[in-house]
């Protein structure tokens, strides 16, 4: 593995950052304020390929790799984590499972435009009584002729208000658990699909949060995505390239936080100097920097790892646990660094710590991420 990136990825890296700054940055708050979608922006990353960045060209994608898909979610949500994550749940958790288990036709269909934003995607695994525990599915699949009749309540659905395409995981055969359950593509047109409860966030307000309601949803048999109880796999593969999506938001997080840090330090006087000169200051920053390096390197390993066709289940989840829980002690330290103003939302700091929370908790909280890590451990 090399450590230095390409001249590809320098260039992909340069660009998003330049366009992060320009167009999303400035909104930010606003999009926060107002729990905004930012519609024009994600089509603007639809036309530069960034919703699309490591699939093939033969389905609209930039036909990169997964490197430069953890370089594009950091820098967006450098910016903005609430815009970060949008690119992430409808690249990793949607098109990735689309473009991994589907066939020809469904990635004609669906992959092709959603690499170019023209439909976004979610991913519908969670539901009010299974989070953590996916096996424990309630909703279900029942095959009648041609099509399959789901009925369930899925939980937690980022991009789910706005999506054209569900990634859906259901039961059909319960005695089975896990191995008894199947996936399917799913659009908000089919009879029976609807958008519930659309949740008010502590962070990430520019994304929805919703629950997805099947009842009788009619889905033609040629949506099914793999085989008949294959599902489990499938969520569980796409997780794991996820986690790499949301180790790359808590790096973008955490950058800006210890960025934020640094030039406050530097104007921020007290007892007749910069604070940036009190020890009590210089370690703060010395610990996010330390962390962010550790947390970036870990998050491309595993996206290396991906992109090589290794076995990643273990350093994504190292990676995502480092990277959130360095992510929550950047944004609690910066806060410290700004002291009363960093309390208040004429600054970008409690935005940033609120934001940093979530990623210690989607696509696996770290508790989970733990048992991964710690079952590969102690394989024998």
């Amino acid at each position: 593995m090399h450590f230095d990136l390409t001249d590809e990825q320098k260039a992909l890296r340069d660009m998003v950052r330049d366009f992060a700054e320009k167009e999303l940055k400035p909104i930010a708050a606003e999009l926060d304020e107002h729990h905004r979608y930012p519609a024009d922006v994600v089509a603007k990353m639809g036309e530069l390929g960034l919703m699309g960045v490591a699939f093939p060209p033969e389905y609209n994608g930039a036909g990169m790799d997964y490197v430069s898909y953890a370089i594009v979610v950091e820098e967006l949500s450098y910016a903005c984590a609430g815009t970060g994550v949008i690119c992430s749940a409808h690249s990793s958790l949607a098109c990735d499972p689309i473009n991994k288990f589907g066939n020809e036709d469904q990635k004609k269909k669906y992959l092709s435009r959603m690499t170019t934003a023209e439909w976004l995607g979610c991913f519908c695994l969670s539901e009010p009584q299974a989070g953590s525990d996916a096996s424990q599915q309630h909703t279900t699949a029942v095959k009648k002729g041609d099509k399959w009749i789901l009925n369930g309540t899925k939980n937690f659905i980022t991009n789910g208000r706005e999506a054209k395409v569900a990634v859906v995981f259901a039961q059909t055969d319960k005695e089975k658990r896990h191995k008894g359950i199947t996936a399917y593509i799913l659009t908000p047109d089919m009879p029976g699909y609807s958008v519930g409860q659309v949740e008010d966030k502590m962070g990430i307000r520019a994304s929805s949060t919703v629950q997805i309601v099947l009842e009788d949803c009619e889905v033609p048999e040629a949506n099914q995505l793999g085989d008949v109880g294959q599902g489990f796999t499938i969520a569980m593969t796409t997780l794991d390239g996820g986690r790499i999506g949301i180790a790359s938001q808590a790096l973008g997080i955490a950058r800006r936080a210890l960025e934020e840090s640094v030039a406050y330090s530097k104007e921020r006087h007290a007892f007749g100097a910069p604070i940036s000169r009190l020890q009590a200051i210089q370690w703060k920053i010395a610990d996010m920097a330390t962390e962010i390096d550790a947390a970036r390197l870990l998050t491309h390993r595993a996206a290396w790892m991906k992109d090589n066709g290794m076995r990643f289940s273990q350093q994504a989840a190292m990676a995502k646990l480092f990277a959130s829980e360095t992510a929550m002690r950047a944004t609690k330290e910066g806060i410290q660094v700004f002291g009363g103003y960093g309390y208040v939302r004429e600054y970008p700091m409690e935005r940033l710590f609120r934001d940093a929370k979530i990623t210690e908790i989607y696509e696996g909280t770290s508790e989970i991420q733990r048992l991964v890590i710690a079952a590969a451990a102690l394989k024998d």
